[in-house]
C-alpha cells in the first residue's frame, strides 16, 4: 500500500504526513489491518526498539472535583459509585508508589482531581515526590494537578519531579461540548507552563467520545505542535453516571487503527498505551505493543485494570521487554525535550469532516468496568 510505505519512511526521517494522511490511517479497512499495524510498527521499533516503558498511577485525592469534564467520573455532579477521598498523606502515597515500583513501573504518575493546585497543595504534593524519591531515587515521578498558575511548575520541578501530565483530550473544535468549565487554550497554556519549568512535558487524548475522524486528527496534530514528550493515548471508559456512559464508539479494530496514526504524528515520542485499554482492545493488546512503547501497570484511577502479572505475561510473550530503570527512554536527539524544526512543519491542508471507519462499534460492555476498591485510600493491598 503506497500510503503506508509513506507513513513509514515520513515516520524514520521524523517528518509530518498531511492531514489527508493521517485521516487515511483511520479510514483504512479491517482486511488492511495487520499491515497498518507493522507499518506503523517499524516506525516504533526504529525509535524505541522493543521496550515496553512501564508506570503506574496513584490517585492522591479523588473524587468531588469542581470541573464539569463529561467523560470523568470524579466530576462535578458524578453519579459514579468511586472511591472518594481527601489527600492522602506523603507515607501512604509513598507506600502506593512503592507496590508500582516492585511491579517493574519506572515512572509514577500522581494524580489529584480537581480544577488545579492550591499552594498549599503544591507543598502536599511536594512533600509527596521527596518521600518516593527518597526511597526510589531512579524513580521517575510526573505530577498531574489540573491548571497550573505562575511559578507552581517551577515548584514542582524543583522539588524532584521530573514531568507534568495535562491531556488535551479532544480538538479545540469539540471542546466545549465535552467541557465547559475550562478551555482547550488553558489545557495547553499549563502544557506550556510545564515545559517552560523544565519538566517533560505528557499529553494526550481521549478516544471514543464521539468524536469524528477529523477531530482525532486535529487533537493529535494539535499535540505534534505542542510537542510533549509523552503521548498518553486513553480510550473513553464509559463509567456508569457519568454524561458519556453509553459511549460505546469503539472497536479493537479501531483503537489499532487510532494507535497506529498516533505512531505516524508522532513517531518518536513516548507513546503511552493508556486507560480503556482493557475495555476496548481486550486480547487484541498485545498487537497494541507494536504501536505504543509505554503502558500503564495495574489500575486506573477510578477503575481497575489488567493484573500486573498479566501485563508483564503479554509483553513478554509479545517478544517485548520491560525498559529497565537505566534505559533512556527518549531517542537521543530529543534530549528529553523538543525535537522542534528536526520533526518538519506541519502540512497546512485542512481535513475535510470525516465520520469514523471500520467495523460497527460492539454493544455496551459494561461488564468490563469494574470500579477500584483496592489500593490507594483503601485498606486493601493494590494491584501493581
Amino acid at each position: 500500500m503506497d500510503l503506508l510505505n509513506t507513513l513509514v519512511e515520513k515516520g524514520l526521517r521524523r517528518d509530518l504526513p498531511s492531514r489527508e494522511e493521517a485521516l487515511a490511517v483511520l479510514a483504512t479497512s479491517d482486511d488492511d489491518l495487520l499491515d497498518v499495524v507493522a507499518a506503523a510498527g517499524k516506525v516504533r521499533r526504529q525509535w524505541f526498539g522493543r521496550r515496553v516503558k512501564l508506570n503506574y498511577l496513584v490517585n492522591l485525592k479523588s473524587g468531588l472535583c469542581p470541573e464539569d469534564c463529561s467523560y470523568c467520573s470524579q466530576r462535578l455532579g458524578s453519579k459514579a459509585e468511586i472511591l472518594k477521598y481527601t489527600w492522602l498523606k506523603p507515607d501512604q502515597a509513598t507506600e502506593a508508589a512503592a507496590a508500582g515500583v516492585a511491579g517493574g513501573a519506572k515512572r509514577v504518575c500522581l494524580v489529584a482531581s480537581g480544577r488545579g493546585p492550591t499552594d498549599r497543595d503544591v507543598d502536599r504534593v511536594s512533600q509527596t515526590i521527596g518521600a518516593i524519591k527518597e526511597q526510589h531515587a531512579d524513580v521517575e515521578v510526573c505530577a498531574c494537578l489540573g491548571l497550573l498558575s505562575d511559578g507552581q511548575a517551577e515548584r514542582l520541578k524543583a522539588a524532584g519531579a521530573d514531568a507534568y501530565n495535562h491531556n488535551l483530550n479532544t480538538s479545540e473544535a469539540t471542546y466545549g461540548d465535552i467541557t465547559t468549565t475550562h478551555t482547550y487554550a488553558d489545557r495547553v497554556e499549563t502544557v506550556r507552563h510545564a515545559q517552560g519549568a523544565g519538566l517533560s512535558a505528557c499529553s494526550g487524548l481521549i478516544a471514543g467520545m464521539g468524536e469524528s475522524d477529523a477531530d482525532l486528527v486535529d487533537v493529535v496534530f494539535g499535540l505534534r505542535e505542542l510537542d510533549p514528550d509523552s503521548v498518553p493515548v486513553n480510550f473513553l471508559i464509559p463509567v456508569e453516571g457519568t454524561p458519556l456512559a453509553g459511549e460505546w464508539n469503539l472497536t479493537p479494530q479501531r483503537a489499532l487503527r487510532i494507535l497506529a496514526m498516533v505512531r505516524f504524528v508522532c513517531p518518536d515520542v513516548e507513546v503511552r498505551l493508556a486507560g480503556g485499554r482493557e475495555v476496548h482492545l481486550r486480547t487484541m493488546q498485545p498487537l497494541a505493543l507494536h504501536l505504543a512503547n509505554s503502558i500503564f501497570l495495574g489500575d486506573y484511577l477510578t477503575t481497575e485494570g489488567q493484573e500486573g502479572k498479566a501485563d508483564l505475561d503479554m509483553i513478554a510473550d509479545a517478544g517485548f521487554e520491560v525498559e529497565g530503570a537505566g534505559t533512556t527512554t527518549l531517542p537521543e536527539h530529543r534530549g528529553g525535550g523538543g525535537c522542534e524544526s528536526a520533526c518538519g512543519s506541519p502540512d497546512s491542508a485542512t481535513p475535510a469532516g470525516a465520520t469514523p471507519a471500520g467495523a460497527e462499534p460492539a454493544s455496551a460492555r459494561t461488564d468490563l468496568v469494574t470500579v477500584r476498591r483496592r489500593g490507594a485510600g483503601t485498606d486493601l493491598a493494590p494491584n501493581a
